[in-house]
């Protein structure tokens, strides 16, 4: 590299923390000929949404055997249709030493969160093995909600805007071809005609509001419909999506 291209540069890289949404494989068994169907399914719905993806397969609940699961097959059929597995979420020692071993990120599941989070609670005993009793009341959480992201001109076309520790309220149209996600719900004061993803964390409490249906696609918590199925109520009027059994229910605004 020439003294030219380096000058004012004194470090190769730096590292910086990033918030990345990003779509999970739950896998609950795996045999190849099924996995490849289904994931030629689910790309002929949305063919767009899917090219060129990162994801990461889920063993939450996983409940096939572990001699079964082969994750550079995985790998390889995903790979054929354009999309990316780039980790795995959960699982246990050996699913987690066979992700490891196709050079697989290891990322913890929901059990696993828990039980750190338990262990930065447990109580401190005494000598005896009781546990003190408080004497002052705890102190109160003040800790306020996230603010949530707010956008005033409109979302075009190509354009990503993300939320990520709230809401994300869009007091403009948000067009075809854009994508809008959030932590928490979404509103549009306008129509919503590109994609909509929210609960990008796994907030199934999470909603979307629009002024006009015409969404390419909706996502709330990893459940998705596309324009073809949210065609069937509440196109093109003012409604809002929630989840409901795993399933994302339409409603009216003025029906809500």
């Amino acid at each position: 590299m020439t003294d030219t291209a380096t000058s004012g540069v004194n470090q190769v890289f730096q590292l910086k923390s990033a918030s990345v949404s990003m779509t999970a494989l739950e896998l609950h068994y795996f045999d190849n000929d099924d996995f490849e169907a289904t994931l030629r399914d689910k790309i002929s719905q949305a063919p767009g949404f899917f090219k060129d993806i990162p994801i990461i397969v889920s063993l939450d609940k996983y409940e096939g055997l572990d001699s079964e699961l082969d994750f550079f097959k995985i790998i390889g059929t995903c790979r054929r249709h354009n999309i990316h597995v780039v980790g795995v979420r959960g699982g246990n020692d050996d699913q987690r030493r066979l992700a490891r071993g196709a050079a697989l990120a290891l990322l913890p599941g929901n059990s696993q969160r828990d039980r750190a989070h338990e262990q930065t609670r447990e109580p401190e005993s005494t000598a005896t093995g009781e546990t003190p009793e408080a004497t002052e009341p705890a102190a109160t959480n003040t800790t306020e909600p996230s603010p949530a992201r707010v956008i005033n001109q409109p979302v075009r076309s190509g354009q990503q805007v993300y939320a990520p520790d709230g809401d994300l309220i869009i007091l403009a149209p948000v067009q075809a071809g854009a994508e809008v996600l959030a932590a928490g719900n979404i509103h549009v004061y306008g129509p919503l005609r590109g994609r909509a993803l929210a609960g990008i964390h796994g907030a199934e409490s999470a909603r979307v509001f629009c002024q006009s249906l015409e969404a390419e696609l909706v996502s709330i918590a990893g459940h998705y419909k596309i324009s073809e199925d949210l065609q069937d109520n509440g196109w093109k009027s003012a409604v809002q999506i929630q989840l409901r059994d795993d399933l994302l229910v339409v409603t009216p605004l003025d029906k809500a």
